[in-house]
């Protein structure tokens, strides 16, 4: 079993990376989802300041790691993508888990191409406004996830079209699939 975490500031193309190790036959596990579903049973609509909310709510509650305790149920398979870890308690929690077979993947991309992004994505959850996005961007690096991306194991630099990050990502899983 192979085990790749992403981590990543939103909008820098971790959705574009799942794409692309789908597409290699990877299972792909997207922790936002678990947020997502959680404000379900809470019955809260999935604007930025509740998913945000509860799950900064949660980490305090149950401690940094939770998400990721959450998570680690749902994996099994031979080459797995676990995508979202915002800090290093979450990638502590995973490494106790999987050991040698998880490896980290930071993607990493320019703010201002971030909120282009995001805004183009329209989602829910999109900031609008430079100061949503800022905003946002504070909160995710209280959680560690600088922290998380400073340490990941690979980086890959996601700043121009998607064809150059599917090369990028097809190298990387090549280089991690050789390994055995």
């Amino acid at each position: 079993m192979k085990i790749l975490v992403t981590t990543g500031m939103p909008g820098s193309g971790k959705e574009e990376f799942l794409k692309c190790c789908a597409d290699r036959g990877a299972k792909v596990i997207r922790m936002g989802d678990v947020v997502r579903e959680k404000a379900k049973e809470f019955g809260l609509d999935h604007s930025d300041k509740n998913l945000g909310g509860l799950a900064n709510e949660e980490r305090k509650k149950f401690g940094m790691d939770i998400w990721a305790k959450r998570v680690i149920p749902l994996v099994g398979g031979d080459l797995v993508v676990i995508d979202g870890t915002r800090g290093p308690d979450e990638i502590k929690a995973f490494k106790t888990a999987f050991g040698a077979n998880l490896m980290t993947v930071a993607i990493h991309t320019s703010p201002k191409t971030r909120f282009e992004r995001l805004k183009a994505r329209a989602r829910s959850d999109s900031p609008t406004k430079l100061s949503e996005f800022d905003i946002r961007d504070r909160r995710e690096l209280e959680w560690g996830l600088g922290d998380a991306i400073a340490l990941a194991d690979h980086m890959v630099i996601n700043e121009s079209t998607r064809e150059d990050l599917k090369v990028q990502v097809d190298k990387l899983m090549d280089a991690l699939l050789a390994k055995g």
